[in-house]
């Protein structure tokens, strides 16, 4: 069920000004999503998944720019389960946030959470998803910003506008398929499939009746919201005949560039202008995988769509040229053109210059053990500064904070790494076993900070991609190799760099980010390949409550789940 509710009326006799004015005013949205298992066939075979309301994916969200979400989340599933709204800068409202055991306890089979939230001074394509385990393989959907009422995109206003959403498939329980990583220590068995839109498509079996079709006439400009919704797997994306124009990325718009290929990671997402240039046919959408970490087990398969020209619908598709699967210089390339049409102006100057290592690694089992499965007797794991993010159980870490309860979390998450090394060279193996532990970093309010994310060479090197909760941030500069603070800086990108809320970090490089410390609360960063988050490559900001009310955490709602 949806409910639009306006915050003002009209007034028989108010001048025309004032009307205009109250219906340019924001709207606040109710919806129910009712988190619940239901039957779906995929690639020849009856599957019960998690969704959202019985819809894979779930709904899609339609919001402005200053709206109000209200959403109440009834889980009649299985397994304890949270919801978040990817991008949303949540200012003052964590508890709507939805990292479990971060910002609240999941909520229960049964239970019930109402999620609110307002929508500040963002425009364009995020998404919401599942964050407890591995639920999120099904559980996600689009959420669309639209522009205030009397203000414009950017760019020329498209014919049509389309959400697509990148997801990937498993022929059991994803559940399980963490699950069976988790004690076996080895990595997770590789999906089954990629989707489009919750279909396969053409190239698997029994997927072509079902194959997602985007209709366009001849001539006319549409918008593809393309969202990466994968678990595990940056991806390669492109349009047989036809080129991009990209306009947008992580709801902050850029600098259009044309582009032939598009690399996007899980948790990104990317708005691309289509125009219907080409003879009238049907013309093959697809999806594969980039992967960036040597020897590193991937699902080599191609997920298709159809960009379907009217009246051609029994003409045979033509299949795009897509990058080899290992292509890093054309992901690259891509990546770099990006800039960003900013709402706001690059820190200049720093209070907190941070340098965080993110690493793979591994855990030694003193004997052989089928929970140690992992190349020479080991256990995986991943880490930031060489600690490796513990969830806590008995309270989340907001609400622990909000109450001052003691023993959840400590503040002593180290700003550089305990010991230098060369991080993207031949790293000994004696630097690969970090510690564990539920350690937070504190930042004042209002101060300007600078992260260098390093990749490094432990177990592999690979593009891993960094989400961090309740901001967006500018990407100033990125490089190969170990980031070198007396000549790097110089080169940064200060004036137009791109705005984004999660960001690859350059296989054996590194990638600086920039952002104002201007939301308090608890806050989660995070590599947004699933199976690193559960290996424990995360850490958590607290950043403390500013002068005032507008700078101050809101307390926590009544409905708020317990532990």
């Amino acid at each position: 069920m949806e409910l639009h509710t306006k915050q003002c009326g009209l007034i028989i006799g108010l001048s025309i000004i004032l009307a205009y004015a109250c219906l340019a005013r924001a709207e606040t949205h109710y919806h129910n999503f009712v988190i619940q298992p239901t039957p779906v066939k995929r690639l020849c075979n009856n599957h019960v998944i998690m969704t959202v309301n019985g819809q894979f994916p779930g709904p899609t969200l339609q919001v402005r720019n200053g709206d109000t979400v209200v959403i109440k989340a009834t889980n009649a599933g299985k397994y304890n389960i949270t919801l978040h709204w990817h991008g949303i800068r949540q200012m003052r409202t964590p508890w709507a946030d939805g990292p479990e055991y971060v910002t609240q306890c999941p909520i229960r089979p049964g239970g019930t959470y109402t999620y609110r939230y307002t929508i500040e001074e963002q425009e364009g394509t995020l998404w919401w998803h599942a964050h407890s385990k591995w639920l999120r393989a099904t559980v996600y959907g689009a959420l669309v910003i639209y522009p205030k009422l009397g203000s414009s995109y950017p760019f020329p206003k498209p014919a049509r506008e389309f959400p697509l959403i990148l997801g990937e498939w498993w022929n059991r329980d994803p559940m399980q398929v963490l699950q069976q990583s988790m004690i076996t220590g080895a990595g997770p068995n590789v999906s089954d499939a990629y989707t489009i839109n919750g279909q396969p498509g053409d190239l698997y079996s029994c997927s072509s009746r079902d194959t997602t079709t985007f209709p366009v006439k001849a001539g006319e400009t549409i918008l593809l919201r393309i969202i990466n919704a994968a678990l595990n797997q940056q991806l390669f994306f492109a349009i047989a005949n036809h080129q991009m124009t990209v306009v947008e990325a992580d709801a902050a718009y850029t600098k259009p560039f044309t582009t032939n290929i598009v690399m996007i990671g899980p948790g990104q997402t990317t708005n691309v202008l289509i125009t219907a240039n080409q003879p009238p046919g049907r013309y093959y959408i697809a999806a594969t995988a980039y992967s960036s970490a040597p020897g590193v087990a991937f699902d080599n398969t191609t997920t298709t769509a159809i960009l379907e020209y009217t009246s051609q619908r029994f003409s045979r598709p033509v299949l795009p040229q897509l990058p080899a699967w290992n292509d890093t210089n054309t992901a690259n390339s891509f990546t770099a053109q990006f800039r960003s049409i900013s709402r706001g102006k690059v820190p200049l100057q720093i209070d907190q210059n941070l340098f965080f290592t993110v690493n793979l690694g591994s855990i030694n089992c003193s004997r052989p053990s089928f929970r140690c499965q992992a190349p020479n007797n080991t256990m995986f794991t991943a880490s930031m500064n060489n600690v490796s993010f513990v969830l806590p159980r008995r309270n989340s870490i907001l609400q622990a904070m909000y109450q001052n309860t003691p023993g959840v979390f400590t503040t002593d998450f180290p700003p550089v790494p305990p010991l230098q090394f060369d991080y993207t060279g031949n790293v000994s193996r004696g630097l690969w076993t970090p510690t564990r532990g539920t350690k937070l970093y504190k930042l004042k309010f209002g101060s300007h900070v600078q992260i260098i994310l390093q990749n490094t060479n432990i177990v592999t090197v690979e593009d891993h991609p960094m989400h961090l909760h309740g901001y967006h941030f500018f990407v100033v500069g990125t490089g190969k190799g170990n980031f070198n603070p007396q000549t790097d800086p110089a080169r940064f990108n200060l004036v137009d760099p791109p705005v984004r809320n999660t960001v690859g970090t350059t296989p054996g490089g590194w990638v600086a980010i920039r952002f104002i410390a201007d939301n308090p609360g608890v806050w989660l960063m995070h590599c947004h390949l699933d199976v690193h988050i559960s290996w424990g490559l995360a850490m958590v900001f607290l950043v403390e409550n500013g002068v005032g009310e507008l700078q101050t955490l809101e307390a926590p709602p009544r409905d708020l789940p317990q532990c």
